[in-house]
């Protein structure tokens, strides 16, 4: 009998503990978004930090592999392919948890609490701009082991996830989620690309 309401008690406990955990996440998760967020997003740095994640991904491979072209170099335009494997990948993963898990922007479920500059019809996990920031600052890194490159790349990456929170677009959950989307996809190209090209 008493092993019953013990194991009745672990049970009640184990499934508030299911139930609030998430609750609790979500509290935090939408706090510090409070806090980052404010009234009147409008800051015209933040919004080109924002805008600039497309421009630079994209450049990134089209450079590195017209470079290589142009001067007939195999390491560059490997890097360049490394690159554009990196942003695939990246985009597909992204795509796939955002129209799988389906989350609200926190400006849908929150109004009046959080403010967006502007209004996006996609869901909110992970991040796409900063899975794409990171996926681009990972390549770089990988590919430029030097630390004026490395360090202002992901200097701007972490910029980037910032401004999606700053601008009411994401959760900080929603940028963690995409920068590790986006690392893990460029670590994921990096890897592909030395086992097809056989690269030292």
């Amino acid at each position: 009998m008493k092993n019953i309401i013990h194991l009745k008690s672990i049970l009640l406990l184990m499934g508030c503990f299911y139930f609030c955990k998430p609750l609790y996440a979500q509290n935090a998760d939408i706090n510090l978004l409070k806090k980052i967020n404010p009234q009147y997003p409008n800051s015209g740095a933040i919004r080109a930090l924002t805008s600039s994640v497309y421009p630079v991904s994209l450049a990134t491979p089209i450079s590195l592999l017209t470079t290589g072209l142009i001067k007939k170099d195999k390491e560059l335009q490997y890097k360049g392919l490394e690159s554009i494997g990196s942003l695939a990948v990246n985009t597909v993963i992204t795509l796939g948890l955002k129209y799988t898990i389906n989350r609200q922007r926190p400006y849908d479920k929150y109004p009046g609490i959080i403010f967006p500059y502007s209004i996006e019809t996609d869901p909110s996990f992970p991040s796409g701009h900063t899975s794409m920031a990171f996926a681009t600052a990972t390549t770089l890194s990988l590919e430029f082991k030097k630390w004026y490159v490395v360090v202002p790349a992901y200097a701007w990456a972490a910029g980037v996830g910032y401004s999606r929170m700053y601008l009411g677009e994401h959760y900080p959950s929603d940028v963690i989620a995409g920068a590790v989307v986006g690392a893990g996809s460029a670590w994921l190209s990096h890897w592909a690309t030395q086992k097809l090209f056989h690269k030292k």
